[in-house]
């Protein structure tokens, strides 16, 4: 294990105690998922046993892993080992959150514990019983504090998962035609991600015709037709566990395609464009949002623009900031999220185009490149 690993996972700890502190908060509880992959580098699955990373607020730094001792060689030569988490292993048959308690202090002392957002309920409440003065709240907020602002390793990973999806997308020609269903297209898809540098492919949206026009359609057995527009949205985590998310809309050639469809699609790109444009340090979430919307707005389309512009995306899909009217936090350089504005007419036809973008010192960086024509295939 490298000792730069180890020591960004002491400086993550570290600022997680500090913020937990500042608070008012005594210790932080964070089960297996993506908060612990960031904070430690590995994570997991816990099933019904309890893994559990305490970080507690108290200078310096004491963070303790309780896991199931069958769990134990998982986590051998890891960034946490190396870093100097405690590991506190238990037997079936035996309380771990009796455990977890005596590791901090018997909990005589804790008033406040914030637990993160992948902590199970069975887990809390099991823990609330144990010690029942001890008071849980979340701790979502104070460790997306930490992840909104990526570092700049993990901006190389999403401009290097960025350039993946788009060769994905640049390929898409190979699969997508008339003849076909929507899950035949899905499948070759998938595999093609794993192959241009996806650990899996997460998520595949293939939404031809009418089905374009809800944003989260999958696939189904429909068969592509000519004419048809297909929106595209594909994903999924490269080896370092950072996310793709990109989102073309397509044009299956011959037939006789919508009469709208091209002036919609040349307004959805404006529209991405002006979002992309007011990316800034500075501006505010919901001003990026409301750079897309204006667009289609003054277009006439604002009510078949029924999402918000964007979401957070990192170790995550869907991640801290949100990209969303009421968001008034402002950007700074680092925070990465998806511009997607769409439209989407009912019984019709949907178009949504979508990049990643990095705000730099001097305004956006995207992480994707293939074009936001409307293509051909």
């Amino acid at each position: 294990m490298s000792t730069a690993a180890a020591a960004t996972t002491t400086d993550r700890l570290r600022r997680l105690a500090d913020a937990a502190r500042a608070a008012g908060i005594d210790v932080v509880l964070v089960a297996p998922g993506p908060d612990l992959a960031y904070l430690v580098g590995h994570s997991v699955p816990s099933h019904e046993r309890l893994t559990l990373l305490a970080v507690p607020a108290a200078a310096p730094v004491d963070a303790v892993m309780i896991l199931p001792a069958l769990e134990r060689g998982g986590w051998e030569g890891s960034t946490a080992e190396a870093a100097g988490v405690r590991f506190v292993t238990w037997l079936d048959g035996e309380d771990p959150y009796a455990a977890l308690l005596g590791e901090l202090g018997g909990g005589t002392e804790l008033g406040t514990a914030a637990v993160d957002d992948h902590l199970p309920f069975l887990h809390a409440f099991r823990l609330q019983a144990a010690r029942p003065a001890l008071r849980l709240q979340p701790a979502g907020e104070l460790i997306a504090e930490l992840r909104m602002r990526k570092e700049p390793f993990e901006i190389d990973e999403l401009a290097s998962v960025g350039a993946a999806i788009d060769r994905v997308h640049r390929r898409i020609g190979e699969w997508l035609r008339a003849g076909r269903t929507e899950n035949e297209v899905a499948a070759d898809i998938a595999e093609a991600l794993v192959e241009e540098g996806h650990r899996t492919a997460d998520f595949v949206i293939v939404a031809s015709g009418p089905n374009g026009a809800s944003p989260h359609h999958e696939a189904s057995d429909r068969v592509i037709l000519a004419g048809d527009p297909v929106v595209v949205d594909i994903g999924g985590p490269n080896p370092a566990g950072y996310n793709s998310d990109s989102t073309r809309t397509y044009l299956v050639a011959g037939g006789d395609p919508d009469p709208e469809l091209a002036k919609v699609h040349e307004l959805v790109r404006t529209a991405q464009r002006a979002a992309v444009d007011a990316v800034r340090p500075g501006a505010t979430a919901e001003s990026i949002d409301r750079a897309a919307r204006e667009v289609i707005e003054r277009a006439g389309y604002g009510e078949f623009f029924i999402t918000r512009t964007g979401h957070g995306i990192g170790l995550e899909v869907h991640e801290h900031p949100y990209i969303v009217a009421g968001n008034t936090r402002p950007l700074e350089p680092g925070m990465a999220f998806s511009i997607e504005p769409g439209v989407y007419l009912p019984g019709r036809f949907g178009v949504r185009i979508e990049d990643i973008v990095v705000v730099g010192d001097a305004g956006a960086v995207l992480m994707n490149t293939s074009p936001t024509e409307l293509v051909v295939v």
